[in-house]
């Protein structure tokens, strides 16, 4: 299963390059034996529009073409469902076991998601209660699928 991940913001920090680099690095290697790789991250600029409710719109119809070739989605929103890491190893590893073949990770702007996103989910993911800056969400959510990418094939990277 081909995994997405479709941002809203573009990292200008290069210690949050490097990590998103060493995780997807690292999900590409590992996934390949449990079928779920390769990673491929998009970004989106932010929306210029003046009103919240339209750059929210805006950003919300553009993550969900960027993420059309997926057949599942997911999106990040701090309203959403929280899971322990087994549990959402569980998530990719049903999805997989399914034969979805192309899962997408939807991360809003500043602003949040529109409702077209949440609309477009699968699954509205939590990756807990608090505002992340969206490079951290990324970093996140990054080793949390290599973790479960590292469960599922029987790796001690996890230990719980």
């Amino acid at each position: 299963m081909r995994l997405m991940i479709a941002a809203i913001g573009r990292l200008k920090d290069s210690g949050e390059t490097a990590l998103v680099s060493r995780y997807a690095k690292r999900i590409d290697q590992a996934g390949r034996s449990v079928a779920l790789a390769p990673v491929a991250i998009t970004e989106l600029t932010e929306s210029r529009a003046s009103t919240t409710a339209e750059r929210k719109a805006d950003e919300a119809q553009r993550l969900i073409t960027a993420s059309s070739s997926a057949e599942r989605r997911i999106v990040l929103d701090e309203g959403g469902r929280q899971f322990s890491s087994e549990g959402f190893a569980n998530v990719l590893r049903d999805m997989r076991d399914a034969g979805v073949r192309e899962l997408a990770f939807i991360i809003g702007g500043p602003d949040g998601h529109g409702d077209v996103a949440r609309q477009g989910a699968d699954t509205v993911l939590s990756l807990g209660q608090m505002t992340l800056p969206h490079g951290l969400a990324r970093i996140v959510l990054l080793e949390q699928i290599y973790r479960a990418v590292t469960i599922i094939a029987g790796h001690p990277y996890h230990r719980s």
